[in-house]
């Protein structure tokens, strides 16, 4: 799982007024999710299969089931048969032939029969359950842990490249040296804890260590730099934003409360694990995401 939610909807009439309403529904709920959307659409078979080989990724496949020439079941037999992917796939149509169409493989695909005059809007409501049931899946401990490690890692990555970037900038000299000197301070004071740690051969202090320059290094770093560029330091709260959940994630034990309700704790506090933290994840991920490649513009606008 990451923080893009990839959408190909196939339909012979995916250009007129109401499909496009309902393909901006469909991103707009998505995008209040805090999911970067991505939607392809395609007029057939073909189109579909063309654009399907260059992202060979999707989260969900929409797809009717006449597509002028072509037919919806091909769309579901060449991603089961011949790419043998389980992707969650949508097959509506207003021919009462969609529940006896043979397909390669019927598994992860909900089949919805358009009724009435007002089905765009019942189109949107089952597409948007759809949608959610697929969010709900993913936002399991295991897929978030591994969400959180991977874009905090990119972030990191980037972060350090920010700072040693900064450090290294002769026309911030004047203002680098006193951050400097504040950071080998730093590192000084922990080198002789090491040190003090080492001699006492307390292996417990020892094994709950963590490397000089750490992460904390770094944010301090940031926050520094940004106050020296005249950009909104937002060092501090990245850290209560990004790595205290991060290390909430990676060191905490899950529990179960009773009723069932999943949380951590951490130092007696109960933080729920649920849609509404799942959700501010996401959104805090992004909103870090965005202002990093922003600052890492401005330092490197030739990139």
């Amino acid at each position: 799982m990451n923080l893009n939610y990839k959408i190909i909807w196939v339909e012979d009439k995916i250009d007129t007024l109401p499909f496009l309403s309902l393909i901006e529904s469909v991103k707009t709920h998505l995008e209040n999710e805090f999911f970067n959307v991505f939607v392809d659409t395609a007029e057939d078979f073909d189109e579909f299969k063309k654009k399907f080989e260059v992202s060979q990724s999707y989260d969900l496949i929409i797809t009717d089931l006449n597509l002028n020439e072509s037919h919806g079941n091909e769309v579901i037999d060449f991603i089961r048969d011949e790419k043998h992917i389980l992707t969650e796939i949508f097959f509506y149509s207003a021919n009462s032939e969609l529940s006896t169409t043979k397909l390669a493989n019927s598994s992860r695909i909900t089949f919805y029969q358009l009724d009435g005059q007002d089905y765009h809007k019942q189109l949107l409501h089952t597409i948007i359950e759809l949608i959610d049931l697929t969010i709900a899946k993913l936002q399991n401990i295991i897929m978030m842990r591994g969400m959180i490690m991977h874009e905090t890692s990119s972030l990191d990555l980037k972060m350090e490249e920010i700072v040693k970037r900064q450090l290294n900038n002769p026309n911030l000299e004047e203002h680098i040296k006193p951050l400097l000197d504040t950071i080998f301070e730093k590192i000084l004071i922990n080198a002789k804890e090491k040190f003090d740690k080492a001699e006492s051969r307390k292996i417990k202090e020892i094994l709950r260590d963590n490397v000089l320059f750490n992460s904390s290094q770094k944010i301090f770093a940031l926050g520094a730099i940004l106050e020296i560029m005249k950009e909104e330091n937002f060092a501090s709260k990245y850290n209560d934003d990004v790595i205290l959940i991060r290390n909430q994630f990676a060191h905490s034990e899950l529990l179960k409360n009773d009723d069932g309700q999943e949380y951590f704790k951490v130092k007696g506090e109960e933080i729920y694990f649920d849609r509404d933290l799942c959700k501010k994840i996401r959104r805090d991920l992004n909103e870090y995401i965005n202002r990093i490649n922003t600052l890492e513009n401005k330092i490197n606008p030739e990139v």
